[in-house]
This record gives C-alpha cells, structure tokens and sequence, in this order.
C-alpha cells in the first residue's frame, strides 16, 4: 500500500505542476493576449497533465485508495503547489490564509485516512 500511495502522490504532483500553469500561468504570460489564446495554450498544458493524472488516480484506485481518499490528497497537493507558484511565479504576497487552509487540509487528510 506504501509504494501505491508514495507512485499516486508523485504522479499528482507532477500533474498538478501542469495543472496549476494551465489554469493560472497564462494570467501572467498571457495577459495581453486574446482570451482564446490562453485558452488554447491551457488545453495543450492540460493535456500533458491529464496524461499523468489519470494513470495516477488509476494506481491509487486500483491499490485501495477511496475516491475520497484520492480527492483529498489532490486537494492538499494542489495547495501545496499553488502556494509557491503563487509566490514565486505569480509574485503574490504569502498571506496568514494559506497556513490556516493548510491546517484544515491536514484536518481533512486525517478525518479522510481515519479507519
């Protein structure tokens, strides 16, 4: 269950790296171009995400995960994700916020995991 978890967690991270860029990259990269522009760019970033995140929630589903289960653990890999590219990429402020909604998604992993 260990090396299922650890494949499924390490795919949806990559994934989300791609995801994360196809949803919000193009507001700085894009910006003044045409909406369909950005759209377009988007569904071809997407496409290489879709690429791993499906096989990844394949594996976790196929070793026992839950579709909570695995939902929960996008949902925390994506705020891990979004937090730097927010800051780093984005150049946004590091707000109180994040580290709130961190603690409720470690709540959520918890009560998500709990037999």
């Amino acid at each position: 269950m260990a090396q299922v978890l650890l494949k499924t967690v390490l795919l949806l991270v990559l994934s989300n790296c791609f995801m994360t860029f196809a949803w919000y990259g193009h507001l700085r990269t894009l910006s003044s171009k045409p909406w369909i522009i950005a759209v377009l760019v988007s569904w071809g970033v997407a496409f290489f995400e879709y690429l791993i995140q499906v096989p990844a929630n394949r594996i976790g589903h196929e070793g026992h995960l839950t579709l909570a289960q695995l939902k929960i653990i996008q949902e925390v890999i994506t705020l891990s994700i979004f937090v730097p590219f927010s800051v780093i990429y984005m150049k946004e402020p590091l707000r109180w916020n994040y580290l709130w909604a961190g603690l409720c998604m470690v709540g959520a992993v918890y009560f998500m995991f709990k037999k």
